[in-house]
């Protein structure tokens, strides 16, 4: 059972993540603790866990505020990323896709299919799709049956436009391309294909990072004024 202090955690981790607090602001228990209707414990604990995985950093007599990472630090996380991803996908591949898992990939592939059908990036198709891609990647690191896979990716994602969970949703053609990703990613893993599942892989999260860095300086402009996209 997901305790209180947890619960909080992950709505701050998010709402960093989303860009609501922007690097070097302070956070403060009270207000906090205010904006959120609970007490400050759960909170001190939140911001106490948040600073030991590197999101904020603790000031004597300032508190915490936002970390500030650069890009190098942001692309150097999307190299161990794809390493540890196509690793995932090796794992799986070696071991063998399960019946149920297999149509639950499937199933993340036909949601996409039809999303991206009508040959145009919706806004209202951010969302689903963006949980399609969650999904996705969740279930291949699942399948790696190592939890120092999930461990380490989990931490990747706690490094602001890493995470799988954001999308840059503004060209059709990459988000295409991103998805026929998918489609070869899970073929490999499914023909048991050890080494081509993970090189599928490592490509499809380094053309991520790639992209990224093409519209890295677009990007940190939007930030600035409103939450985000990313794109995986």
């Amino acid at each position: 059972m997901r305790t209180r202090s947890q619960d909080i955690t992950e709505i701050l981790r998010q709402q960093i993540l989303a860009g609501a607090y922007l690097p070097g602001e302070r956070l403060e228990e009270i207000p906090l603790a205010e904006a959120l209707g609970v007490s400050r414990t759960p909170v001190r604990a939140a911001l106490t866990l948040l600073a030991q995985e590197g999101l904020i950093d603790y000031q004597p007599k300032r508190g915490y505020q936002v970390h500030g990472f650069s890009p190098e630090e942001i692309f150097a996380a999307y190299e161990v990323r794809a390493a540890i991803e196509g690793l995932a996908c090796r794992l799986a591949a070696e071991r063998g896709i399960d019946a149920d898992s297999a149509a639950a990939l499937e199933h993340c592939l036909a949601q996409g299919d039809a999303i991206l059908a009508g040959g145009a990036l919706a806004p209202d198709d951010l969302a689903p799709y963006q949980a399609m891609n969650v999904t996705f990647h969740d279930r291949i690191i699942a399948l790696s049956c190592n939890q120092w896979v999930g461990r380490f990716v989990e931490q990747t994602h706690a490094i602001p436009l890493v995470s799988d969970r954001i999308i840059l949703w503004h060209d059709y053609p990459v988000i295409l391309r991103s998805h026929d990703d998918h489609h070869r990613i899970l073929a490999a893993i499914k023909r048991r294909q050890a080494a081509r599942a993970e090189e599928l892989m490592r490509e499809h999260v380094t053309f991520a990072g790639e992209f990224l860095r093409e519209n890295f300086h677009r990007l940190a402009r939007q930030e600035k004024t409103k939450p985000t996209e990313d794109f995986q």
